[in-house]
C-alpha cells in the first residue's frame, strides 16, 4: 500500500494575516482544517500511513492530529529545522520509513490544495504505466498564470514549462504526485530542492517514465484569503455550517457560506455572512460580521461591527477576502 506525504511546511505568505498564528494547512475550510480534509481523501484511497512534512509553526499539528488513531491512520512527523523546498521536504519525510528499502509508492500532497480527484485511480494509472512519477493534471481556462505540462496522447509528460504568454497547453500541475522510491533516492538529502523546477524536468530530460493523470475534478489552490473563503463557501453551500457543540442565539441570521467551529457561541440578533469562525469562539449579542476570519478562542464584544477583518485573541487586522 502507498505511503502519503503532506507538504505542510510553507509560510503561507500570500495568506497573511491569516497565517500569522496558524500554518496555512491548519486553517479551517468548511469547519475542518485543510490538512484534515487531505487526510480523509488519502484514507478514502486506502492510504493508512501519512507523513506530515512540517516546518513553520510545526507544533500546531501534533496536538490536533496526534498519532492519527482518531482517523484510523498512522501519522508521522518530519520537522525541518530550515525549509528544504518541496523536493528536500519529500526526501526528509520519506527517510522516516526507510524509503530506500521500500517497494511502496509515495503519494505527495501539496498542503495548500483542495482537490476532489480520485487518488486511487491515479495510483492505478501510475502502476499500469510502470511509471517513476505520475502527476495529477487539470485543464484550466487560462494557463498563463501557471506552468503548463504538455503530454503525449498516452499521458507521458513531454516537458515542464514555466509561465508564458501563449501556453502550448492548458494542462497544469494540480499538486498531487506519485513517486516510486527510486525517484526519492535521487533527491539530494539535506539540501534545498524544488521538485517542480529541478526533479521533474530532470526526470523528463533523462527519458524516465513520467506520466500525467488527467482528471477534471474540483480543484482549488487556497493560497490567498479570497481563495480560502471560496473553498469554504464551496464546501458549505449557500447557508452555513455549524460544528458540534455550537450555540446560536435567537434572532441571529448566518448566511453566505459561513462556517462556525466546534463549541462556539453566537449571541442573539447577530448577522454573520461569508465568515469563517474557528473553534471555541464567543460572539456577543447584536454583532454584524461579514467577510471576516475569527480565529479559535477569540471573544467578540456585544454590538461589534466587523467587516473584512482577521480577529484572533491577540490581533485585529484588515484582510481582503473578496
Amino acid at each position: 500500500m502507498a505511503i502519503g506525504i503532506l507538504l505542510v511546511g510553507g509560510f503561507g505568505t500570500r495568506l497573511k494575516p491569516l497565517t500569522n498564528e496558524t500554518p496555512k494547512p491548519m486553517l479551517p475550510v468548511g469547519g475542518l482544517p485543510v490538512t484534515e480534509r487531505q487526510l480523509l481523501a488519502a484514507k478514502k484511497a486506502g492510504i493508512k500511513t501519512v507523513i506530515l512534512a512540517t516546518s513553520y509553526l510545526s507544533d500546531v499539528f501534533t496536538p490536533y492530529f496526534g498519532d492519527g488513531s482518531k482517523w484510523g491512520m498512522n501519522l508521522l512527523y518530519a520537522v525541518e529545522s530550515q525549509p528544504l523546498g518541496t523536493g528536500g521536504a519529500i526526501r526528509n519525510a520519506a527517510a522516516l520509513v526507510n524509503f530506500a528499502d521500500s517497494n511502496e509508492e509515495f503519494v505527495i500532497f501539496n498542503g495548500d490544495v483542495l482537490s476532489g480527484h480520485d487518488i486511487a485511480a491515479q495510483l492505478e494509472f501510475h502502476r499500469a504505466n510502470s511509471a517513476d512519477a505520475t502527476l495529477h493534471l487539470i485543464e484550466v481556462a487560462d494557463a498563463r498564470a501557471f506552468g503548463c505540462v504538455p503530454t503525449h496522447p498516452d499521458g507521458r509528460v513531454i516537458d515542464f514549462l514555466e509561465k508564458m504568454e501563449n501556453p502550448v497547453t492548458n494542462s497544469i500541475n494540480a499538486g498531487c504526485y506519485i513517486f516510486s522510491p527510486s525517484v526519492i533516492s535521487e533527491i539530494p538529502g539535506g539540501e534545498v530542492v524544488s521538485i517542480e523546477r529541478e526533479t521533474f524536468p530532470k526526470l523528463v530530460k533523462d527519458g524516465r517514465p513520467v506520466y500525467g493523470y488527467h482528471e477534471q475534478s474540483y480543484w482549488l489552490d487556497i493560497g490567498t484569503p479570497a481563495a480560502l473563503f471560496k473553498g469554504s463557501r464551496d464546501i458549505v453551500g449557500d447557508g452555513f455550517h455549524a460544528g458540534p457543540g455550537c450555540t446560536i442565539g435567537e434572532g441571529s441570521v448566518i448566511s453566505g457560506g459561513s462556517s462556525i467551529g466546534a463549541g462556539s457561541t453566537i449571541g442573539v440578533d447577530c448577522a454573520i455572512s461569508n465568515t469563517i469562525i474557528g473553534d471555541g469562539v464567543e460572539i456577543g449579542d447584536n454583532c454584524a460580521i461579514a467577510d471576516s476570519f475569527i480565529l479559535h478562542n477569540s471573544k467578540i464584544a456585544d454590538n461589534s461591527k466587523i467587516l473584512g477583518k482577521y480577529i484572533s485573541p491577540s490581533e485585529n487586522l484588515p484582510i481582503s477576502p473578496q
